[in-house]
């Protein structure tokens, strides 16, 4: 078995200190930020690791990592019960980004797009996110406004806009593709 990676929670997000272990999660799934580089490619860095909580619950459920604060390992729960104060709609938008990253791609912050989540079929720095996704829930209304709104966005970025819909035992995704008449 694997020596698990630890992580240092500090405020909302987790650190991996050691450049190495940083590295080596980094080129498991493009997981996390280094500090400093801005676009890395699948490169060696000599700097710490900054996960978001998201991608770190999904780490620890995995039992890629373990976390720890003050010395004192930080479990499953805890966890989860800081990203639901953190994230609106965490568990829904959770199940998404577990569905996508279990199905072998790459899932970022989609906050630039006015999103939930960018998602790569490579990485970051390979290629360009080629969809963006937004989480709704079945019920939720959306406007034709705001689909004309995500449509212009997704075509000046050059990327396919999808609503993702979790339900009971499924997940639904939407794929907007526009073109000219």
């Amino acid at each position: 078995m694997r020596k698990k990676i630890e992580a240092e929670f500090i405020e909302n997000f987790l650190v991996i200190w050691n450049p190495k272990e940083g590295t080596q999660l980094y080129k498991m799934g493009f997981y996390g930020k280094p500090v400093g580089i801005p676009k890395p490619k699948l490169i060696e860095f000599d700097v710490p690791l900054i996960l978001d909580l998201m991608e770190g619950l999904y780490l620890v459920e995995k039992k890629v990592i373990i976390v720890k604060q003050n010395e004192k390992k930080i479990g499953l729960k805890e966890l989860l019960k800081r990203a639901r104060q953190l994230y609106e709609d965490f568990d829904l938008k959770y199940t998404v980004y577990k569905d996508l990253r279990n199905h072998g791609l790459i899932v970022t912050p989609g906050i630039k797009f006015g999103c939930d989540f960018a998602v790569y079929k490579h990485g970051p720095g390979l290629e360009h996110a080629p969809f963006m996704v937004s989480v709704k829930k079945a019920k939720d209304e959306i406007t034709a406004t705001e689909i004309v709104k995500v449509g212009r966005l997704a075509t000046t970025v050059r990327k396919r806009f999808i609503i993702a819909t979790p339900l009971e035992n499924k997940m639904r995704y939407f794929i907007f593709k526009w073109f000219k008449a």
